[in-house]
């Protein structure tokens, strides 16, 4: 299992790729130091939560999903259950929901 640390540097690199920013564009547009972003995403240094609120500005994504440990088998997996809940009947689908919310 990885540690949040870990987890926080595969969604920065994951986002900033999906964005398709270089580090350099990301440390310019968060105004801070452009080898900064590279250091975060070494592990040598982790930043403020204000820096990760920016960051989470610039990449337009919330910042608590940087925290998410979202892997693509997970994803999958997930996707595979709602997609197989939504072909059950109303009555099944129901005590589903019911049976996960603790109703």
């Amino acid at each position: 299992m990885m540690d949040l640390k870990q987890i926080f540097i595969k969604n920065l690199k994951k986002f900033r790729n999906t964005k398709g920013f270089s580090q350099m564009k990301v440390a310019e547009l968060c105004d801070t130091a452009p080898s900064y972003i590279g250091e975060i995403e070494i592990g040598r240094h982790f930043p403020s939560i204000k820096l990760i609120e920016k960051i989470g500005q610039v990449l337009e994504v919330e910042p608590y999903r940087f925290f998410i440990d979202e892997t693509a088998e997970t994803q999958d997996d997930m996707d595979e259950m709602i997609n197989l809940i939504t072909k059950l009947p109303e009555e099944q689908r129901l005590k589903i929901i019911h049976r996960i919310s603790g109703l």
